[in-house]
């Protein structure tokens, strides 16, 4: 089988500095401690192409949620000299707000994404307040349009998006959230998205408070590390200690676009 490698960029738009443990794990210990939460998006590519996971969210909806950015992902990706019109396939983990929030900035890009959340969104489920809190109803109007558009390529399970790039349903912290493995020069590595926000969510079995079922949640752990080429290839997708694990790709993008080389854990 042809298959190829990628360099894999985790990129921070975002923050949110006053949130509490008890707001990132069911049952935390020391609940009122603080834990802050990072936002990303995730940059693959090779001399072949240039796929992005996620799209984070933009200014009106970080003030409309309490939250800080600092550029969107699309400036962000500027920085990196990839204008957004250079991205031609964008991986929607999940249609929760902080990852398909600025789907309009990517004109040329076809989104992937489970039938499973699709249906999720636009079901009987968001009737209920505590489930469509972390979705805005103009994100997912959007996608629908996109689905109309024939932009939207839709996946049930596992499926290949490029040589080397795979998706791979997890749910748990919404019905159709998917995980993406990336072979790298050092072996698969695994971007968790919200199947792990955190490194103590899959390496503790904690489990994040928003949660569609419980039982998904705790055997997508097992999933993620299975996946992987070891532990260490799984990166969680809101995990302030991302960019302290990993370096960053020069000194202007310091705190801001970190390379994920798994062979420096090693080190």
């Amino acid at each position: 089988m042809t298959t190829e490698t990628y360099e894999i960029v985790a990129i921070k738009y975002g923050e949110f500095t006053s949130r509490r443990r008890y707001e990132s794990f069911i049952g935390a210990d020391d609940h009122d401690a603080p834990h802050p939460i990072d936002y990303y998006v995730w940059l693959i590519r090779n001399a072949n192409r240039t796929i992005l996971v996620d799209c984070g969210f933009d200014e009106a909806e970080a003030s409309k949620r309490g939250r800080r950015i600092a550029r969107t992902p699309a400036g962000a990706l500027e920085m990196l000299g990839v204008g957004a019109a250079k991205v031609e396939q964008l991986i929607v983990s999940h249609l929760h707000y902080d990852h398909s929030g600025t789907m309009r900035d990517f004109p040329n890009a076809r989104f992937h994404l489970q039938a499973a959340e699709m249906a999720y969104a636009t079901g009987p489920s968001m009737c209920h307040n505590h489930l469509r809190y972390p979705f805005t109803a103009d994100h997912v109007c959007e996608m629908v349009r996109n689905v109309y558009s024939g932009r939207v390529i839709f996946h049930d399970g596992d499926a290949e998006v490029a040589p080397g790039i795979s998706v791979h349903k997890i749910g748990g912290h919404s019905r159709g959230l998917q995980c993406v493995r990336v072979m790298t020069g050092n072996g698969p590595v695994v971007l968790a998205s919200d199947s792990s926000h955190f490194y103590e969510n899959f390496e503790q079995g904690k489990v994040f408070p928003i949660t569609v079922d419980v039982a998904d949640v705790l055997n997508g752990y097992a999933r993620l590390t299975s996946l992987a080429a070891s532990p260490r290839h799984v990166v969680p997708g809101h995990d302030p200690l991302v960019l302290h694990r990993y370096p960053a790709l020069n000194t202007q993008t310091q705190g801001i676009a970190h390379r994920l080389d798994v062979a420096r854990l090693d080190r």
